[in-house]
């Protein structure tokens, strides 16, 4: 049974650094690529970062550019850990944050597994 198991999140004053962490396992994750989602309050959830199978790739919303750094740590087959290393944070970065795979794209990746009960970031003074 795949999971994904976000954590990380918490309260966080603007401009200060936040670093998130999903466990994706339950299924071999070789050739997929995994990126961080976010759903803000009354907003559609969003894409906000990615990264291939290898590492090799990555892309970034443009909101987020400069800011977020995605990386993976393929442990093992069927485990893999991606973190979301989030700096210089601003109220709008404020949402629950998910992860979620994809067999066939990076940019413009999708999440074709079940959702995890995602991390919550509040950026606020």
């Amino acid at each position: 049974q795949v999971q994904l198991e976000e954590s990380g999140g918490g309260l966080v004053q603007p401009g200060g650094s936040l670093t998130l962490s999903c466990v994706a396992s339950g299924r071999i994750w070789r050739n997929y690529a995994m990126g961080w989602f976010r759903q803000a309050p009354g907003q559609e959830r969003e894409l906000v970062a990615a990264i291939s199978w290898s590492g090799i790739s990555t892309w970034y919303a443009d909101s987020v550019k400069g800011q977020f750094t995605i990386s993976r740590n393929n442990t093992e087959n069927t485990k893999c850990v991606v973190a979301l290393q989030m700096t210089r944070l601003k109220y709008a970065d404020t949402a629950v944050y998910y992860c979620n795979a994809d067999p066939n794209r990076v940019a413009g990746m999708r999440g074709v597994e079940r959702w995890g009960k995602g991390t919550l970031v509040t950026v606020s003074s």
